[in-house]
């Protein structure tokens, strides 16, 4: 069997999958995470379409309309963020905003869907995917609140929740699987590895391994993506680099408060993890790491 490379899912967002002719793989993925067909009408004016050519720190995000007017915002996001659920609810929020026009009535506002693509651990939780549910709930009866039966039939609903947004966690890193069970499963497996398997049958799949084949790619977008997963490997790099030097500053810290309170130097060695040699030059009074520093 032939070699075959497929570029990143954040890559393909930003450059194959905006194209009108690639949508019906991202159709493909989105009918499978939300277990309902989705046909994209057109693509919408969001934060991260505004491309730039270092996009070393960008995070990426795509504004999906739907033929049924639904709005559904996906983001993909490598960085730690810890205040991410806020910027959620923030995203949303704006993004109804936006696209309700001046003077039209609130029942307009069609179904918003918030999915957040992650590489990294946001929140508690063993699954990989997290859908958010929303209800009003009695604060004494513990009762739900639910929409009249006039509402039920003018807005086609069933719930309150059904007009409120809808949020969707995707933790990327939670995904174990090496042989997907379900066809979203499938979808997880491209987005963690970008491979997709002989034999992958999920909605949008057959089409992605064309589209979305770095052998397919012209000779400027090849350059122009290798230069892409450069700058991740850089970033990652200056992060874990950062990391590091914060873990030994610690250390140092640590070793330095207990020299000064009379800690023998093997104990203070072993208890700050840094070289005999090294606790021996702070016991000396001279600096550590000095010419990281400048």
């Amino acid at each position: 069997m032939a070699n075959r490379t497929f570029i990143s899912f954040d890559w393909a967002i930003k450059k194959i999958l905006r194209h009108k002719e690639n949508f019906d793989v991202l159709e493909g993925f989105l009918s499978e995470l939300l277990g309902f067909d989705v046909f994209i009408q057109n693509l919408l004016e969001s934060e991260g379409n505004k491309q730039a050519e270092n996009d070393k720190f960008d995070r990426v995000d795509i504004l999906v309309q739907t033929r049924t007017r639904e709005l559904m915002l996906i983001e993909i996001q490598y960085d730690d963020e810890e205040d991410y659920f806020h910027r959620m609810v923030y995203g949303i929020s704006k993004l109804i905003a936006e696209y309700i026009h001046e003077g039209q009535r609130y029942g307009q506002i069609k179904k918003a869907y918030s999915i957040n693509i992650l590489y990294f651990r946001l929140g508690q939780g063993k699954d990989y995917i997290y859908e958010y549910q929303g209800a009003f709930i009695g604060h004494k009866k513990k009762d739900i609140l639910n929409p009249t039966n006039y509402q039920k039939q003018k807005y086609a609903i069933q719930s309150v929740s059904d007009i409120f947004p809808k949020y969707y966690i995707l933790r990327v890193g939670s995904f174990k699987a090496e042989k997907p069970i379900e066809p979203i499963d499938e979808w997880f497996y491209f987005l963690k590895n970008s491979e997709i398997k002989d034999g992958f049958k999920a909605k949008g799949m057959e089409r992605a391994k064309s589209v979305l084949r770095y052998e397919m790619m012209a000779e400027n977008d090849k350059l122009a993506y290798r230069r892409h997963i450069e700058n991740r490997r850089i970033e990652s790099s200056v992060i874990e680099t950062a990391e590091d030097k914060a873990i030994r500053r610690k250390s140092i810290q640590f070793a330095t408060k207990l020299l000064s309170a009379g800690s023998a130097l093997p104990f203070v060695a072993e208890m700050s993890e840094l070289s005999l040699q090294e606790v021996t030059l702070l016991s000396q009074g001279k600096e550590l790491d000095k010419e990281d520093d400048e």
